[in-house]
């Protein structure tokens, strides 16, 4: 038994020591019970100079390997002990570093993310990134805790089904705030619209607007490139009709030969009315 467990310790050793370069390896356990150790790899997190992030450098851990069961609350307990947390993203892939809106709806462009991910998790303090990789150190970390158990089989997805549930007060207190947020930015588009009006610019250019029932607000420059796009895409559809001389004689071909299908069947029913005493021209 002592040499089984000397063994185990030896591979866990081995498991958590093998990292990528750059990488530091922290293993880290579903549960006490578990045996084999689940090995993250974390490192500080490096954007380019200039480039704008949610995730400030310095401050910032880029954890990869983030098993399926692992949550932000439970990265913020593992990582708590290294100082305090400010905010944990949990992504399915790697960000570019360029800052993206940040999502603050709880019913719309929700996207569920599966399978093994990446995380960001930003300390208050610098500090906190050093203290988070010298966990390395330490034996493995436990995830779910007598104190803090994280949810699994039926129990998570009795949970997931009851989170799924949308609070019809809620979500309209949410599309009310929105449309409000929207009157209010069309208000203000219309009152700089109507001040610009008739004023010309540096260059002597005066801005038109469309008057009418239904004015309309000068376009933008994204309004004018999505135009442009438009119209692009519907040359695109149209093919090159009548284009050489043969597709002429073919055209004038076939509709000679509808008018002449037609007349004959014009013919065939006046003919018919004609029998049965119902053609009346007069």
């Amino acid at each position: 038994a002592a040499s089984r467990r000397a063994k185990m310790a030896a591979a866990e050793e081995r498991v958590v020591g093998a990292a990528p370069p750059g990488y530091t390896a922290l293993a880290v356990k579903f549960g006490a019970r578990q045996r084999s150790p689940h090995c993250l790899l974390v490192k500080e997190h490096q954007v380019r100079e200039g480039a704008r992030t949610a995730h400030p450098p310095r401050r910032t851990l880029f954890v990869l390997n983030v098993p399926p069961y692992c949550s932000p609350d439970s990265l913020s307990r593992l990582f708590t002990r290294c100082g305090h947390v400010q905010s944990v993203d949990i992504c399915d892939k790697p960000e570019l570093g360029e800052k993206k809106e940040k999502l603050t709806s709880k019913f719309f462009n929700r996207k569920p993310v599966t399978g093994f991910k990446v995380a960001y998790v930003v300390f208050r303090k610098p500090g906190g990134v050093q203290a988070a990789k010298a966990l390395s150190r330490e034996g493995p970390l436990l995830i779910s805790t007598e104190s803090h158990p994280v949810k699994t089989g039926i129990s998570k997805w009795i949970a997931t089904y009851a989170a799924s549930a949308v609070d019809q007060e809620e979500l309209k207190a949410e599309v009310d705030a929105y449309m409000q947020d929207y009157d209010k930015k069309i208000a203000e588009e219309e009152a700089k619209a109507a001040k610009e009006e008739g004023v010309p610019d540096e260059e002597g250019w005066v801005k038109v607007t469309r008057k009418g029932r239904k004015p309309g607000l000068p376009r933008t420059e994204a309004a004018n490139l999505r135009v442009l796009e438009r119209e692009k895409q519907k040359r695109a559809r149209k093919e090159l009709l009548n284009f050489y001389a043969w597709q002429h004689r073919e055209t004038k071909r076939e509709h000679i030969a509808q008018l002449r299908k037609k007349f004959e069947e014009d013919k065939q029913r006046i003919a018919l009315m004609r029998a049965q005493r119902k053609f009346r021209p007069y």
